[in-house]
């Protein structure tokens, strides 16, 4: 088991360290793959929310079905026409989404409970979040350049984690057939 686990664990490191890299070197052409991985994203909703229209015996559920494959449609269509504001609107909403995380993780620093050290975290991790939120909101054009930046080196660094796993675990496994072989 742990043999055939540590083969794909190499490749899933490498491939996460190679899209960091990329990510780093070209933000743009990676933005750009963001906003299409969306639009693909988008259409296979499409298709999904099609099939289920017509698998539906009722017509309540086929019209709906039908109005949601629609509205994913034309935000597929919307996005590959429009990508630099399909780029603006996602960065907005991770500034939104960062803002409404932070204020939750500030207000949960003030629990009853907890320990300090955790109530620390929980207001840290919050004022960040914050932060992030605003600094995207205010730019959202450099905001959307700078997530790119920040998964490029997310990605390396947990590629050289799962690269680390991945050497780890076939070691593991080396060590367990001596052990088996000498006995």
């Amino acid at each position: 088991m742990a043999k055939s686990t540590a083969t794909p664990l190499f490749w899933r490191g490498l491939l996460a360290a190679v899209m960091g890299v990329v990510s780093l070197a070209w933000p743009g052409i990676t933005l750009a793959v963001f906003v299409v991985a969306f639009s693909v994203y988008a259409l296979l909703t499409a298709g999904i929310d099609l099939i289920r229209a017509f698998s539906s015996d009722r017509a309540g559920p086929v019209l709906g079905y039908l109005v949601l494959a629609a509205l994913s449609f034309a935000t597929a269509f919307g996005a590959l026409t429009w990508p630099g504001a399909t780029a603006l609107v996602l960065t907005l909403w991770v500034a939104a989404w960062a803002l409404v995380t932070g204020i939750m993780e500030v207000a949960l620093s003030f629990r009853h409970g907890e320990s300090a050290g955790e109530r620390a975290m929980w207001l840290l991790g919050g004022l960040v979040s914050i932060f992030l939120g605003f600094a995207l909101a205010a730019r959202p054009d450099s905001g959307a350049v700078t997530l790119t930046s920040v998964f490029g080196v997310f990605s390396i660094l947990h590629g050289a984690f799962v690269l680390a796993l991945s050497a780890r675990t076939r070691r593991a496994v080396q060590t367990r057939g001596r052990l088996v072989g000498s006995h």
